[in-house]
């Protein structure tokens, strides 16, 4: 393998590539990531065998090869050299690595070694906007779970129904749903959210659409000059529309950010309690009003004018409260529910392409 490259794309290849490769594996190659030079481009990977990525850079190909060389070390590396041309030279399993000022040699370890993520010989294939992709999955991925306790909850939900196409997250206290789309296409993807984080970081600001394709096990979301291929979590995802409220007697309209305001002064004071919050509104003062008391720390109690229908309160973790504003984008927002023991609804008055679902907790 030999062949020229500049450092700007080198370096952003690993930049998206490199955190993938996993440091903590019984098998050394997983350190690594595979360069492989051919047809006038280089492709840089790296897979954790849950996820893998692939992004292809440009480049003058004097020799074709492929090698694997530690992710950590070569990445940071090439970010280190200033903006210049970068030659790259295999010989006997060493990375030869020289520009106008440097000349270093990374040890790799035989391509051979390195797994591949099986190919999707026979998939569906559907599109979808980049844009409307990327802030969606900003706007659901982090309601994922995070613990394997239930790993159905550790994923996104990309389906459709009746037409549209919704993605969803929940870790069983609290849910997100985004509708993306509309497509004709029968669509039922159960992605692990740790590799949506992956594909928000792939989603740069210029491309337009992603296309995927996808068979039962596994789903590849080509992006530019970038592709991602994950398994698929093989679990029935709940039936989730079942504890979004249909209707909400005590409904409240209020700025987003008086709301996310006074949330984040109480939370402070309830650090004490896990983050619980009560929250009360009032037909009659036309104000949402929210409590936090810590007996070790004080209490704290703030409010905020708002449009108000019904009268009632609930008691909320701050934290989910405060994560489901930061991901709407609109002025207001509509706070919903019907009781203190019933789930708690917020979305934007004026688009209901999203809205936000949290438990509420034991006063």
């Amino acid at each position: 393998m030999k062949l020229k490259v500049t450092q700007e794309n080198l370096n952003k290849a690993l930049s998206l590539v490199a955190r993938i490769a996993d440091s903590h594996s019984t098998l050394p190659v997983l350190a690594n990531v595979l360069l492989k030079a051919e047809k006038n481009r280089l492709s840089v990977s790296a897979t954790n065998l849950e996820i893998g990525i692939t992004h292809f850079v440009g480049a003058k190909i004097e020799e074709e090869g492929l090698i694997t060389i530690p992710a950590n070390l070569f990445s940071s590396y090439i970010a280190s050299l200033p903006s210049s041309v970068v030659s790259l030279e295999l010989e006997d399993n060493k990375l030869k690595i020289v520009t106008d000022q440097y000349d270093s040699v990374i040890n790799g370890i035989n391509a051979e070694d390195f797994p591949v993520m099986p190919a999707i010989e026979e998939g569906e294939t559907f599109s979808m906007d980049a844009d409307v992709l990327r802030k969606g999955l900003s706007q659901v991925v982090f309601a994922a779970a995070s613990s394997d306790s239930r790993p159905v909850l550790t994923g996104v939900y990309l389906h459709t129904d009746e037409g549209k196409l919704f993605m969803v997250a929940t870790d069983s206290s609290r849910l997100a749903e985004k509708e993306i789309g509309a497509t004709d296409k029968e669509i039922k993807l159960l992605v692990p959210a740790s590799a949506m984080h992956e594909l928000q970081r792939v989603l740069d600001e210029g491309i337009e659409s992603v296309n995927v394709v996808t068979d039962e096990q596994q789903a590849m979301f080509k992006v530019g000059d970038s592709e991602l291929v994950t398994r698929l979590i093989s679990s029935n995802y709940p039936a989730y529309k079942a504890i979004i409220p249909k209707d909400q007697s005590i409904k409240t309209i209020v700025k987003r950010s008086d709301l996310l305001s006074i949330t984040k002064v109480s939370s402070l004071f309830a650090k004490e309690t896990a983050g619980s919050i009560t929250i009360e509104v009032s037909e009659v003062d036309q104000n949402i009003h929210i409590r936090a008391l810590a007996s070790q720390l004080g209490e704290n109690s703030s409010k905020a004018d708002a449009k108000v229908t019904g009268e009632g309160s609930v008691t909320l973790n701050s934290k989910f409260l405060i994560e489901a504003l930061n991901a709407m984008n609109g002025e207001d927002v509509e706070f919903s529910f019907n009781s203190k023991v019933e789930p708690i609804v917020i979305s934007d008055p004026k688009s209901k392409d999203y809205l936000h679902v949290i438990m509420p907790l034991k006063a």
